[in-house]
C-alpha cells in the first residue's frame, strides 16, 4: 500500500490513474530543465533585459528539446531511420568519425556514436546514454560540423 499526495481532486479510480499517469512524466520534465540549467548554464547568463533573456531561453528550450528527444529516441530507435533526428551532414560526420567501426544504419547506432563523442563508453554493463553525454556529443558534433563546412564550403 502506498499514498500519493496531490492537490488535484480525486473522486474516482479513473481520476487517480490519470493523475498518476501525469506524474510519471515528472522525471522527463525534470531532465528537460536540468539540460537547460546545467547543460546550457542558463543561470550564468549575463543578460540584463527581459527581452534578451526571453530570446535566450527560447533558443535553450529548442536545443534542450533536441537533446531530450534524441536521448529518448536512442532508447527506442532500433529500426528507425537516423534521418528522423540527424541531417545528412551530421550523419556523414558521425559515420566518417567512426568509420573504422563499420557502417552505421539505425538511429540507435547514430545515437550511441553521438554519445561516444560526448564521452560515453558503451561498455557491456553500461546503461543507455543519458542527456549529459548526448548534450556533450551534440556540442562536439557542432564543432566537427564547423570544421567540415570550413573545409568543404
Amino acid at each position: 500500500r502506498w499514498n500519493f499526495v496531490t492537490n488535484l481532486p480525486i473522486t474516482c479510480r479513473q481520476e487517480a490513474i490519470q493523475t498518476i499517469e501525469w506524474y510519471k512524466h515528472r522525471w522527463k520534465i525534470e531532465n528537460y530543465f536540468k539540460i537547460i540549467k546545467s547543460g546550457f548554464k542558463a543561470e550564468e547568463s549575463r543578460l540584463r533585459t527581459a527581452d534578451r533573456i526571453a530570446k535566450l531561453i527560447s533558443i535553450f528550450c529548442i536545443l534542450a528539446w533536441r537533446v531530450h528527444w534524441i536521448t529518448y529516441l536512442g532508447r527506442e530507435g532500433q529500426h528507425i531511420s537516423p534521418s528522423i533526428a540527424f541531417d545528412r551532414v551530421e550523419q556523414k560526420i558521425i559515420s566518417a568519425y567512426f568509420k573504422k567501426e563499420g557502417k552505421l544504419s539505425s538511429l540507435n547506432d547514430y545515437v550511441i556514436h553521438l554519445a561516444r563523442l560526448g564521452g560515453y563508453l558503451g561498455r557491456a554493463g553500461d546503461s543507455p546514454p543519458g542527456n549529459i553525454v548526448i548534450w556533450r556529443g551534440l556540442s562536439r558534433l557542432s564543432d566537427l560540423r564547423d570544421g567540415f563546412e570550413l573545409n568543404c564550403g
